[in-house]
């Protein structure tokens, strides 16, 4: 069984994704994983880079040029949800937490409002 290690964060990320990033190279990969995590599978909510990440330009040599700023954000999504860090669980009752605990709650702009992506958020209806 692949289990994907996915940012913490990233359950956010997903649940607003409108096929904009940081360049065609980045959201097009962006929709395959999402296309993939949409079957189900076992991820490993993690607070380092994912396989989100691998197409994004801001990873240079296997690190986010933010990771102080999105590593926070991962730590607050895991809190926020109750979950300590690398622990096995299925994509969707990830992202039921992240709905649940953070999106429907209001609290998406205490994790991350700072991000450059955040406008986007903001504007998108999900519910």
């Amino acid at each position: 069984m692949e289990m994907y290690r996915i940012r913490a964060h990233h359950g956010l990320c997903t649940a607003f994704f409108k096929g904009k990033g940081y360049s065609d190279e980045f959201t097009d990969h962006m929709a395959a994983v999402i296309e993939k995590l949409n079957a189900n599978p076992v991820i490993l909510p993690v607070e380092k880079a994912d396989e989100i990440c691998r197409c994004c330009p801001n990873l240079e040599n296997g690190v986010c040029i933010s990771a102080e700023k999105v590593g926070l954000y991962d730590k607050e999504v895991l809190k926020m949800c109750g979950m300590s860090g690398e622990e096995p669980v299925k994509w969707l009752d990830f992202q039921k937490k992240v709905m649940e605990k953070i999106i429907l709650a209001g609290r998406r702009r205490e994790i991350c409002g700072d991000c450059q992506w955040s406008s986007i958020c903001d504007n998108t209806d999900i519910l």
